[in-house]
């Protein structure tokens, strides 16, 4: 059996930065920096569009459109979520959040680097931002057991990958070290 070897990054396979698409991928609770730096590179580059987008890794793709959109399922059928009060109020948290039109928010479902990938794919992005956290037990603990989703949004795909730091640690903070 021969081992297929997946599409290596090159010039021709990156999009032009100008006049494409900028994919954000946030979480429920979107950073104000990370999306001021997200609208700021978009106006920067001249992009039409602002996508910004939501995985809920609680939810699993039935079918993914073309257009980057996806139905979606709970995993657990049990499971009480209400996944349009939950989309309102990120679309709402955006809205207060954003100064500029020609932004939309796509809720997407399981692993965030695959569907932030495919939503990059399918909009034809030029690169796709993400916010990565700062210190802190719990996110240590995370991304220990995932990983940062910008590192295997970087891994997996050819399109650049822009992070924004969401905490910083103080190295002249003893504790920090």
């Amino acid at each position: 059996m021969t081992r297929h070897e997946p599409p290596q990054p090159s010039i021709g396979r990156i999009p032009t930065f100008t006049a494409h698409p900028l994919v954000v991928g946030i979480t429920e609770d979107p950073a104000p920096v990370l999306v001021a730096a997200a609208e700021s590179l978009a106006q920067a580059l001249g992009s039409p569009r602002l996508c910004f987008a939501f995985a809920d890794p609680a939810r699993y793709v039935i079918e993914e459109d073309p257009d980057g959109s996806v139905r979606h399922a709970a995993i657990d059928p049990d499971a009480d979520d209400d996944v349009h009060e939950r989309s309102d109020s990120i679309r709402t948290a955006l809205s207060s959040l954003l100064h500029t039109e020609g932004w939309e928010f796509h809720y997407l479902a399981g692993r965030p680097d695959r569907a932030l990938t495919h939503l990059a794919r399918a909009v034809d992005a030029s690169m796709i931002m993400v916010g990565t956290r700062g210190p802190g037990l719990a996110e240590h603990l995370r991304e220990s057991l995932r990983g940062p989703v910008g590192t295997h949004l970087s891994q997996h795909q050819h399109r650049p990958v822009v992070t924004v730091p969401l905490g910083v640690v103080d190295w002249q903070d003893p504790v920090a070290l």
